[in-house]
């Protein structure tokens, strides 16, 4: 075959944007070539197109490299948000440019175990009454409010839980300076305890602990401590740098010794933000009001917001017309820490989008319609500001001479293989690779793993325990990989291979069916037959099968037999009953998934 003949004609400098789906004339006018070029070279690679035919990421990756070009694909509209947002980061830097920094109040997030006093805590510091408005006493939204104590003003960001928390750090937003993690004295550490201390180690900022409702008769604190100590939140009078206070949001004790921690801890974090040039904050939430419009509860990170003021968030934008406190009182300006409710946006922002004060409105309002225009063309939401690590990637940062970080959320269906794991990992460690587990736990793979991992940058690895459908689902749309082993030497041979660049090819396994037990039925010398539901895919005769209890794998095997009433079936389909009988597997209980997969090879990069 005829070797490609590259032009001579010099190719740009730099990174080159590109959008995706572009035409071999647009990619050859970016790379200084004509059409016919780049349609010459991938003809001979196999690839038969046209001028004016929407050439594939792939394509226009290998006629760059061939050339030598540093591109960057990016989704429709993207180029021209990146030119807009440029010259409104240079504008920006002009004026900010003799702006000096002030210290500003710290902005504090109240997480814990339902239950366990978060907003009664919050009501008696800001001495509002929240809960009564509450259906419940549940907190159904987030509320942030600023108190003021002994001339400190504190703010605060009361959260319904780790979720709201974890979703704005997926988009980028660090909101938060300080942790307040609530721990009931009489009920210790539970389950959203351990997910709240994940999710504030991660975001990699300073934690307090409030062991609260003290006043109760079987108060155990010193339990509370041991049990903070095996998360690694050891109490400074055992020796720790946790700050631990005891409190009774009931009876109003303790409370002067946490707010006089949170001071120290904001001095110590030296926070500090310019109080002039144009305001940058975060969404905390948004929605649609009758008579009001869209509204959104923002806290500013620097600069002062004012009345007036010209303003986008995500592909929202509009003119601030309004400025609403904590308490409900207009007023005319919010600046560094402060909580408001901004009225004028043209649709409700999303909740982490970064809110921006713009020089005119005819500016903000080309910015927001040019990334909604984005949105549509691309066919979806922002999602993460960065997409989950993939083990792949680990070997391209290290050949970069940096020293990669693999982050992992690791699951197994027992604490012993959970140690197992954990130690078999931690010994393959090196100088230019570190391995941080965000979260470790016991369990199927769930929605918070998924969102954490996603808010982390981090891979998901499950040993003997597999992801539902909607974590399956959440991950695929969050860009979130999810490796999942049945045998600890095969988990530890992908990671080490990974680490040094050696990845051979690999079995895929695709999920091709799931099916929910709902009546099991005991049959004379043929065994347990199992009465299913087919709730996704196809259950076919004789594929492999996983069964599932719990999320955590029981049995593994092949289905020997398939019924349709008293027919025998080949196969049968999502929404259609059907009876399952397994190889040698007979501890059959209603509830349980059968989840039927097969093997394909795939390329390892």
């Amino acid at each position: 075959m005829t070797e490609y003949v590259p032009s001579t004609a010099p190719v740009p400098e730099g990174e080159i944007i590109v959008e995706r789906g572009s035409t071999a004339r647009d990619l050859g006018a970016k790379l200084n070539r004509s059409a016919g070029d780049v349609i010459r070279f991938l003809l001979l690679q196999g690839e038969m197109v046209t001028a004016t035919q929407s050439l594939t990421d792939d394509m226009m990756e290998i006629f760059a490299a061939e050339l030598g070009a540093e591109i960057r694909l990016v989704d429709p509209g993207e180029e021209k948000e990146a030119e807009l947002l440029a010259k409104f980061f240079e504008e920006e830097e002009e004026e900010e440019e003799d702006v000096e920094s002030e210290p500003r109040p710290p902005v504090v997030t109240v997480m814990g175990h339902v239950d366990h006093g978060k907003t009664l805590l919050l009501d008696k510091i800001r001495s509002a009454n929240v809960v009564a408005g509450e259906a419940g006493g549940i907190t159904q939204h987030i509320g942030a409010y600023q108190v003021e104590w002994k001339g400190h003003a504190i703010t605060f960001i009361d959260t319904p839980g780790h979720e709201a928390f974890t979703a704005m750090r997926a988009r980028g937003a660090q909101a938060t300076d300080i942790v307040i993690l609530v721990v009931a004295a009489d009920d210790g550490v539970m389950p959203q305890t351990v997910e709240a201390i994940d999710h504030a180690k991660a975001a990699d900022v300073p934690i307090i602990v409030a062991v609260n409702k003290m006043d109760r008769e079987n108060a155990n604190p010193d339990r509370v401590l041991q049990q903070l100590a095996e998360h690694q939140l050891v109490a400074e009078k055992w020796g720790g740098d946790t700050i631990v206070v005891e409190v009774s949001a009931l009876q109003g004790t303790g409370i002067d010794d946490l707010l006089e921690q949170l001071v120290i801890v904001a001095e110590i974090e030296e926070l500090r933000a310019p109080v002039d040039g144009r305001a940058r904050g975060v969404v905390l939430e948004a929605n649609l009001e009758v008579g009001r419009g869209p509204v959104a509860t923002i806290i500013v990170q620097r600069g002062t917001i004012r009345v007036g003021d010209p303003i986008v968030a995500g592909a929202a934008w509009g003119k601030a017309k309004a400025l609403i406190n904590d308490q409900g009182k207009q007023i005319k300006s919010a600046g560094p820490s402060t909580p408001v409710q901004v009225l004028g946006f043209s649709e409700p922002p999303h909740a982490g989008d970064e809110v921006r004060t713009a020089t005119d409105l005819a500016h903000a309002s080309k910015l927001g319609e040019t990334r909604a225009q984005r949105m549509r063309l691309s066919g979806h939401l922002p999602v993460a500001a960065a997409a989950g690590a993939r083990l792949e990637d680990i070997f391209e940062q290290i050949q970069r001479g940096e020293t990669a970080t693999l982050n992992v959320v690791l699951k197994a269906d027992v604490q012993g293989s959970l140690e197992a794991c954990t130690e078999s990992l931690k010994k393959l460690e090196r100088d230019d690779v570190k391995l941080a587990f965000i979260r470790r736990g016991v369990g199927g793979i769930n929605e918070n793993d998924v969102q954490l991992a996603a808010a982390s940058n981090a891979t998901i690895i499950g040993f003997n325990v597999r992801p539902d459908k909607r974590s399956r689902d959440m991950a695929a749309g969050d860009g979130v990989e999810v490796r999942t082993y049945e045998i600890i030497y095969k988990l530890i041979e992908d990671i080490e291979s990974a680490m040094i660049g050696m990845l051979a090819p690999e079995y895929e396994e695709v999920v091709t069916g799931e099916a929910e037990v709902r009546e099991v039925f005991r049959i004379p010398r043929v065994g347990a037959i199992a009465g299913c539901m087919v709730r996704e895919g196809t259950i076919t005769r004789g594929s492999k099968v996983r069964f599932l209890r719990e999320g955590t794998i029981i049995w593994k095997g092949a289905v020997n037999s398939l019924k349709r009433f008293k027919d025998d079936a080949r196969e049968v389909q999502t929404g259609f009953e059907c009876g399952v009988g397994l190889t040698d597997y007979q501890d059959l209980k209603e509830g349980d998934i059968i989840e039927t997969y097969e093997e394909r090879e795939i390329p390892r990069v």
